[in-house]
């Protein structure tokens, strides 16, 4: 996707350099591309032929600007790099530079709020055709389905849209701190979907409030009394049909939002007061394979920074890691949290944690404490992948023995499937 961003880049450059024969040009510039494409594809991971296009074109664009890079100069820049600071500010050594870090969504910085006001699967109990029991309609039809082993919210028909069931739903039940986190998928030539940071089944009369549309090709936000839109980054294909997480964070005026690993709003200080939530798919129709589906919807109050944690409690705790279901391996989403903890510790060279697992109580104690020390160990093994040095971590797991909410709501059971990072 960086690649094909760049490629539009040049292609507008192109259009208003009449000097440069446009035709030659690209021919040449394709035909070279390719070639490097197909000569790294055969030893070379993905990543490594991705990091090559991007070489490439950066020599293009410099072409056309008619700047030459002084092989010197940026190989000296290079050398720089490899022992001086990443792009998030943490100083990383030659070894740990060659050594990768291998990890997803590493410049992930979206962290969860603390406490789950709001958690829905669905869950396994929901019965598969049925309206989803934790949200309310507003209009079209949704019903629950089972896709690879696990329910799903199916919108099928008449730009279906709801809004969650909660008993406080006419007021306004968004904290002046909250993220919301949920994943959707999007079918091929499917449209677009709708994120309203308003209840619109109860909340008509919202003063100020925003919504999103998602999809199509684009992202964009529409602000309550501003006409018009103002676009995010190209970032799905109307070709596409893929799972895409979208996660949005509001502390007190600021605004961001992001899909997947890249963050595409951004408001330092939006003036409007969101109050609630609505999710619509535009145009879903089951019998033209264009439903929409979406699973892991997350509403939970924001909090205190890290590091104030661990000056007043001793400890950090982080519901935001997630792990697939009932295993002990690691979802991207969860990069955010972890990426947080590793700026910490590099920038507290005195601060040593013990990592500790927690699950709510589904599942046999046995089980569960079995998957919590896993999770924790996972975790541990991360960081110190990361770069971490080992004698600074270590772990544990509690499974469901020492639960910090009740575990009869879904909400409860959120909080406490959660990693401790304990001071020691």
């Amino acid at each position: 996707m960086k690649s094909l961003l760049r490629l539009s880049v040049l292609l507008a450059i192109f259009l208003f350099a009449p000097q440069v024969s446009h035709g030659q040009f690209l021919k040449k510039l394709t035909k070279k591309a390719k070639a490097k494409i197909e000569q790294e594809a055969e030893n070379r991971s993905e990543k490594r032929v991705n990091d090559k296009i991007d070489e490439e074109f950066d020599k293009a664009e410099d072409a056309i600007d008619g700047k030459e890079k002084d092989s010197t100069a940026k190989g000296s820049e290079q050398k720089g790099n490899q022992s001086g600071s990443t792009e998030n500010g943490t100083e990383t050594s030659d070894s740990q530079r060659q050594k990768g870090p291998n990890v997803v969504w590493s410049k992930f910085d979206f962290i969860p709020g603390d406490t789950v006001i709001f958690e829905d699967g669905p869950s396994i109990d929901e019965e598969n055709g049925e309206f989803p029991s934790r949200w309310d309609l507003v209009k079209g039809q949704v019903e629950i389905a089972n896709i690879d082993g696990e329910n799903v919210m199916m919108f099928i028909d008449g730009n279906p849209t709801i809004v969650p069931y909660l008993k406080n739903s006419k007021e306004d039940y968004l904290p002046e701190v909250f993220t919301i986190e949920f994943d959707f998928y999007k079918p091929v030539n499917g449209n677009r979907i709708s994120v309203s940071l308003f209840d619109d089944k109860n909340q008509k009369d919202a003063p100020s409030a925003m919504y999103m549309d998602i999809g199509s090709g684009r992202v964009a936000e529409k602000l309550a009394g501003v006409n018009g839109e103002m676009p995010g980054i190209d970032h799905t294909n109307s070709d596409d049909a893929r799972w895409i997480h979208i996660s949005i964070a509001f502390t007190k005026g600021k605004l961001k939002v992001y899909m997947d690993d890249t963050r595409l709003i951004n408001i330092p200080h939006y003036s409007g007061n969101p109050s609630g939530l609505t999710l619509q798919a535009y145009w879903a129709d089951l019998g033209e394979d264009k439903a929409f589906y979406f699973k892991n919807i997350r509403i939970a109050k924001g909090g205190v920074k890290y590091y104030d944690r661990v000056l007043s409690e001793g400890k950090i705790i982080v519901n935001g890691i997630k792990f697939d279901v009932n295993k002990a391996t690691l979802k991207a989403e969860s990069m955010g949290p972890i990426n947080k903890i590793f700026q910490l510790m590099q920038k507290q060279p005195d601060l040593n944690f013990s990592v500790e697992g927690h699950t709510d109580s589904d599942g046999s104690e046995t089980s569960n404490m079995t998957l919590s020390k896993a999770r924790g160990k996972t975790v541990m093994d991360k960081l110190i992948e990361m770069g971490i040095a080992p004698n600074r971590l270590k772990s544990d797991g509690f499974g469901e023995s020492k639960p910090i909410d009740n575990n009869s709501t879904p909400e409860g059971k959120a909080n406490n499937r959660r990693v401790e990072f304990v001071k020691f």
